[in-house]
Order: C-alpha cells, then structure tokens, then sequence
C-alpha cells in the first residue's frame, strides 16, 4: 500500500498538542527520578502505589500498539466476535489473578513472577522461566515499536528506520529515569490520552454509519465476512473453524482458559502492576479495578474497525489493509484538533506497550538473572544502576527484533503464538505447582519445556502460524493455530510434570508454606476488615463478573 494515502493533513494546532503530550511524558520521568534512592524504587515503585493508579495502568499495559491496531482489524475483518478477547480472554482471568493467585504473589514477598518459580521450584525452573520470559518481551517490544515506527511513518512520512529510532529513544528516555514509577504514572497518562482520542472517533464513525442499524446493514450488505459480523457467538470467523460447537469449544478453553489465564495470571508485564501496590488489599483489587474499563475499551476500539467497514474507508486500497482502519477513520472523519487528541493518543498506546514490556525486562534482567547468577552480593546501587543499563540494552534489542514484526501480515496471530508459546506452559506449571504440593522441582522446568516444544511444534505444523517457517501440515490458521498451540502446551506441561513427579523427590512440605494453597493458614494472607463493601476484593470481582456475563448475553 502507498502509505502517501494514508498520510494525515495535520495542522499547526495538531502538533502543538503532540508536543504537549511529550513534553508531559518527558516531565514525568524528570518527576519519578526524584524518587528513585533504591533498586526496589525503581523496579518496584517502592510498592507505595494506591490500587486505582495500579489498577489503571495494570490494563493500560495491555492496551498498546499491538491491542488498537489488531483489535480494530478484527473488528473491520470478523465484527462482534473479537469482543471474546476482552469478555472471554480477559475479565475472567484477570478476577482469578485478584481473589486467588494475587494472595501468593504478593504475600509471599516476591519481586517477580520468576522469583516465585525459584521458591516453588528451585534454580532450573527459575532460570528456564526467567530467560523465556526476557526473550517473549524483548520480542514483543519489538512489535509494539514496529507498529508505533510504521505509524510515524505513515503519517509524517518519516523512514521506518529514523521512526523507529525517534520511537525508541522516547520510550527508553522515560524509563531510564524514573523507571517503573515514571512507567506506571505514563500509562495513567496514557489511558486517559487514549479514551480521549478514540471516544470522539467511536461517536463521530458511528454517526456517519448511522448508529447500531445502520452499521449493521451496511455490514451485512458488504458480503465481506464469513459469518454473521453482529454476533459474537458462535464465532467462526474468529476461530476459522467451519463447526459451530469446536469454535465455541476453541474460543472457552483455547483463548477463555489456556492463553487467557496464562497471559493475565503468570504474564509479569501485568502481574508487575499489581505486585507495587501499598498492601494487599490494593493489590488484589487492582486488576479488579481494571477490569471495569476493560470491558467497556472495546466498545471504543472493536466498534470504530466495524465502521470502518461498514463506511468502507479503506475501499480501493488493498484487501489487507484491516490494520488500518482507525487511521483511514481518523483521515476521513476527524477534524484539525481532534486528529492532534487521536495522534497523541495512538502514540500513546504504542509507548505503553513498548515501556511496559522493558520495565518488566529490566526488572527480570537484574533481579531473577545478573543478581542470582552472574553477580551475586553487590551493593543495592550497583543492581540500580545495572537494572539502567539493562534498558538501555532492551530497547536496542527491540529494535532488531521489530524486523522480525515486519515479515507478518498480521501481527495479532504472530502475537497469540508468541503467547502460547511462553505463558500457556507457564499458566499449567503455576496452577498445578500452587494447587498440588507434591508436585517436584523437576516437575517444573521439564514441564516448561515440554510445553513450550508442544507449542512450537504446532506452530510449526501449522499454515501460518509461524510466518514462512510453518509447513502447512495441520489444516490450522490464524487464532485457531495460536489455540490449538497453546492448548498443546498446556497438556503437554501438565501431562509431563505428572509424569516426572512419580519419579522425583517433592521439597519438604515446611518449605512450601506460601507457596501452596493447601500449606498456607488463611491468616497468612488475612486482610483485616475493610471499611466499605466495594473495597473487598471478592464483592467486588462478584461486581465485575456480574456485569460480564449481561454484556455477554445483550451482545450475543
């Protein structure tokens, strides 16, 4: 595609309030460095951060290049069953981190994910999740550069290559100084900047369509989609399934159990959000707080891709041109001051998903790998000044791995597999490990290994899975490959750490306390009483599943 057709008349009014929105960025970060003295205040925000602000950035971590871009290509490309992403494989996993893993992560007085696999499972376990997990988020950085470098491109007309080194230099400037603080504050930021540049959009695009009937007629008139674009169930264009029952049987445990719970229970990107919280009970209900604008963000994502389509606004451009469906609406329908709101606000969502891919990989970095491994027993400045260093050398690598982005056509199933091949044997080895003490040591990282072979060897098999290294030999393709995938490795870890665990020796139980559900006293994880109902994490996830399953049915 010429992308001179996408390039954006922006005025002077539009890049004054860019401007402004970086110069408040920047200040951010000169504001958080004043309160970095420690390794803990710059990995871990001093965990002195309320459950609202942690609530909000835990999903405007989430909400990055790689979510509005996709998420508004599948709406334009299959329609209402792209809300299962949110509904199904979101909401549900993020109350199960709140009211039942939340308690051992943040009890147990870990500072990472992986450190928590080193307690329950020892050093191998550890070292296999700790490398797998730095690898996964420099990959996905990368993804979240491209997008943001391809997008500057777009529409300045920059060259990929200068975009993607002004994208970069942005996000690492930030973080450098006031690490996770300046990260987390950012993304609050950022949440509001992004709500305020797609709200107006969803309104204006659904106006010219002409409101809930007509962009159904008009999508329905197209002849475009392979299933009905205005129902979610049973969801065949999502899955490519051609049966009703193994799409919806593909969408509950493919995307609902395996890589929704492995993504929002054991992924460290999120996790991080939740574990800086000021005590326990801010941490608990901090991805409950969030997920009250997650089930509601589609609304202003997946909607506006839809009236892209039913508008056809990118007509006579290319049939692959889906992933651009908010910009072609931004280029038609927003006028000079609202296209600066929605630029600064798409710039927005790409720097959070980048910066909390790299705070979580510094994090792991220094603590779970150059601390435990390389150099032990130094000074809490030196890991400070290491965990620096390790930004840096993070955003370089993201932007050799955005070349990777750049060989797939659609970045979200590229995505998925990444997922399925480092969170869902990740999910399988937490939920056997925390439920079932006598599962050993060994059991833990042969069961991450396994799982993640299973997984790329699906992959592999797969027609696109993998880009141009899948061989076609399964008849699977877009996110039915990634569920399959990540179904495969979550049997796979399982079945394997059954297995080895008859033939090796468990840690003594005295060890385990915290660690297990069944070997730790409920007053270990006691909160006290709370002085008002919606400040009980349990009430107030009933709230949340409540409200998720009436969008459920009313958008069936």
């Amino acid at each position: 595609m010429d992308s001179s057709a996408l390039r954006l008349d922006a005025g002077p009014v539009d890049y004054i309030l860019i401007a402004l929105y970086f110069v408040f960025v920047i200040g951010i970060g000169l504001v958080a460095r004043r309160q970095v003295s420690s390794s803990v205040d710059f990995f871990l925000s001093g965990r002195s951060l309320p459950a609202w602000i942690t609530g909000l950035a835990f999903i405007s971590a989430n909400l990055g290049a790689t979510e509005i871009m996709g998420m508004s290509a599948n709406g334009a490309s299959i329609g209402m069953a792209t809300f299962h992403y949110y509904w199904i494989g979101a909401i549900p996993a993020m109350l199960f981190l709140a009211v039942v893993m939340m308690p051992f992560y943040y009890g147990s007085g870990v500072r990472s994910v992986p450190e928590f696999m080193f307690r329950r499972f020892g050093s191998t376990a550890h070292l296999v999740n700790a490398i797998s997990f730095a690898v996964a988020q420099v990959l996905i950085a990368g993804i979240n550069l491209y997008l943001l470098a391809t997008i500057v491109n777009t529409l300045f007309g920059w060259s990929i290559l200068i975009s993607t080194i002004v994208a970069a230099i942005i996000v690492l400037s930030y973080i450098t100084l006031g690490g996770l603080s300046a990260a987390i504050y950012n993304e609050v930021l950022q949440f509001f900047v992004i709500v305020a540049a797609l709200l107006p959009l969803t309104l204006i695009a659904m106006k010219k369509v002409g409101g809930w009937n007509g962009l159904s007629d008009k999508l329905h008139a197209s002849h475009a989609f392979t299933a009905d674009p205005m129902k979610s169930w049973p969801g065949e264009g999502l899955t490519g399934f051609s049966s009703g029952v193994l799409s919806v049987v593909g969408i509950v445990l493919g995307l609902g159990f395996v890589l929704s719970f492995g993504y929002w229970t054991t992924n460290f990107v999120e996790v991080q959000r939740a574990m800086v919280s000021k005590d326990m009970n801010s941490a608990r209900r901090a991805p409950i707080i969030g997920t009250f604008p997650k089930m509601f963000i589609p609304f202003i994502i997946i909607i506006p891709g839809m009236a892209a389509a039913g508008l056809g606004a990118f007509s006579g451009s290319g049939s692959h041109d889906y992933n651009n469906a908010l910009l072609f609406l931004m280029r038609d329908l927003l006028p000079n001051g609202l296209l600066g709101v929605a630029i600064a606000g798409l710039l927005a969502a790409f720097m959070a998903g980048m910066a909390a891919n790299i705070s979580a990989f510094n994090t792991v970095m220094s603590y779970d790998i150059w601390q435990t491994y390389v150099v032990k027993d130094r000074d809490d400045k030196y890991y400070l000044e290491f965990g620096r260093i390790a930004t840096i050398v993070a955003t370089v690598l993201a932007v050799g791995t955005s070349a990777f982005a750049s060989q797939y056509s659609n970045i979200m199933n590229y995505l998925q597999t990444l997922f399925g091949f480092f969170n869902a044997p990740l999910f399988a080895t937490f939920i056997l490990g925390m439920f079932w003490k006598k599962m050993t040591p060994a059991a833990g990282w042969t069961g991450l290994v396994g799982g993640t072979l299973a997984a790329v060897l699906v992959g592999v098999l797969s027609e696109d899975a993998l880009g141009s290294l899948s061989v076609g030999t399964l008849p699977l393709s877009g996110q039915g490959a990634s569920f399959v995938a990540a179904g495969a490795a979550f049997v796979a870890d399982i079945v394997i750490s059954v297995i080895v665990t008859g033939f090796t020796e468990p840690k003594p139980e005295s060890e385990l306390r915290g660690l297990v559900k069944s070997l730790t006293p409920k007053e270990d994880h006691a909160e006290g009483e709370v002085a008002h109902w919606w400040l009980s994490p349990v009430k107030l996830a009933g709230v949340s599943l409540v409200l998720v399953i009436i969008l459920n049915v009313v958008f069936h």
